[in-house]
């Protein structure tokens, strides 16, 4: 049997827009992770020395050394991961994984990323040439099915139906997939701008958002067009910023004392691609192109693992980097019936007041998404739901949590937690602030 893992501390910084250009006041990647790390370690009033293992996620593959060496230089085994935008969920991923094998007592998933400012694209890399001009193009591979990763295939497939054009590709591979579920389904844009307006309200709860403005829907669909159906307001931003989780085995609670603040995972599952999203593919499209199909496989296998279903969970944390992409999840976590998701959208299914609350922080589109930082803030926002330290954006009665992140090219990883029964009524061991960790340094860092 495997070791149960429980999450016993969570820390972030507040996530931000990436700098323009070289500034010495900016802070420095090391400054991110170091506070993200610490408030996690305070959290779980556990030192650095404590720490067994870790992991630790952002786009470039040295940062693990560079980020931890500064909390002290103790010998550990640090992994650095890479996997789009489900880095930092690989990391959980894996620290889980050294738990639940027996390997260690406990482990620390880091997650940071300093990107580019701009849209959607790429992390900050000084060595990198400016863009030329001109709509993208598609990768050079002509055989597409037995050559390059999941994001290839799925362009490759996407351009079957819809040409490249010039603007970002990542809201065009998104947003090809909203308007094949709009031919296909009976979708509108209106669904998606009101997947934004939404998100964009529930972050202005969130002292860790980017942004916080509240906007109308008439105002998200005003904002400039990114690429049609999608507005700005529909999109996430690049964020600079970091995000860590404290995992721990249940002997180590115990010795201890951390049953007051612990969450169990209760399943985890990670997928990647499935031949659909190949050109050949009787099945591709651009839905499956975005990694539909691999949630409904992770969901599925999670749904499996603990028993338990949608109907069982009560607030989620998914991977809106677009709006539609959250539309399609709804409908690959099973909260609807495949091509049904945009119902739940005009009956409130969603949000405060409906069957689930989903993206109480704001979601990517609003809290922002430094590439590495962000599957581990969505597991920091389902834990202070979980412990009732969410504040005012606290989901009533939340008992079962599921968070959903998604890396083109490809990988998804899904994880379940549950408040464990047999530690109610048990209080912290750390002092708590009501509100989401320590939101009076939130707008430190």
């Amino acid at each position: 049997m495997p070791e149960r893992v429980f999450v016993v501390g969570v820390g972030m910084t507040r996530f931000c827009k990436p700098q323009k250009g070289p500034d010495p006041s900016a802070p420095k990647p090391g400054d991110f992770a170091r506070i993200a790390v610490q408030r996690a370690l305070d959290d779980a009033c556990l030192s650095y020395k404590e720490v067994q293992a870790a992991a630790v996620g952002c786009m470039f593959s040295h940062r693990g050394q560079e980020a931890l060496y500064q909390m002290g230089m103790t010998g550990i085994p640090i992994f650095n991961v890479a996997n789009a935008c489900a880095t930092g969920s690989n990391a959980l991923y894996l620290c889980r994984s050294f738990i639940a094998g027996g390997a260690q007592e406990c482990a620390l998933a880091l997650g940071i990323e300093i990107m580019q400012p701009g849209p959607l694209g790429g992390v900050a890399d000084p060595g990198k040439k400016k863009a030329a001009s001109g709509p993208p193009k598609p990768p050079a591979y002509p055989d597409a099915p037995k050559q390059g990763n999941g994001m290839t295939r799925g362009i490759q497939a996407m351009v079957t139906k819809y040409p490249i054009v010039k603007a970002p590709l990542n809201p065009q591979m998104f947003g090809n997939a909203g308007r094949e579920h709009n031919i296909q389904y009976g979708s509108t844009p209106e669904h998606f701008a009101k997947i934004g307006e939404k998100n964009h309200r529930h972050s202005a709860n969130n002292p860790y958002s980017q942004f916080r403005e509240v906007y109308s829907l008439d105002e998200v669909k005003a904002a400039p067009m990114i690429y049609e159906p999608l507005t700005k307001l529909q999109c996430s931003p690049t964020s600079d910023g970091a995000a860590c989780a404290i995992l721990a085995s249940e002997a180590f609670v115990k010795r201890h004392g951390l049953e007051g603040q612990a969450v169990e995972i209760i399943a985890q599952s990670m997928k990647t691609d499935y031949p659909s999203v190949d050109v050949g593919s009787d099945t591709r499209s651009c839905i499956n192109a975005v990694g539909a199909e691999m949630a409904k496989e992770a969901a599925d296998d999670v749904y499996k693992q603990s028993g338990l279903g949608p109907k069982d969970v009560q607030v989620i944390e998914l991977h809106d980097c677009f709006a539609p992409n959250e539309l399609i999840t709804y409908e690959a976590l099973g909260l609807a019936e495949q091509g049904q998701g945009h119902k739940l959208v005009d009956v409130g299914d969603v949000t405060y007041g409906g069957r689930w609350v989903v993206n109480p922080s704001g979601g990517l589109i609003s809290k922002g998404h430094p590439l590495g930082a962000t599957g581990l803030a969505q597991c920091c926002e389902l834990n202070w739901q979980l412990r009732r330290e969410a504040g005012p954006r606290q989901v009533p009665d939340a008992q079962v949590a599921l968070q959903h992140n998604l890396g083109l090219g490809g990988c998804v990883v899904i994880t379940m937690y549950k408040r464990p029964a047999e530690f109610a009524g048990k209080a912290p061991k750390r002092r708590t602030s009501g509100g989401m960790g320590f939101p009076e340094m939130a707008s430190k860092l």
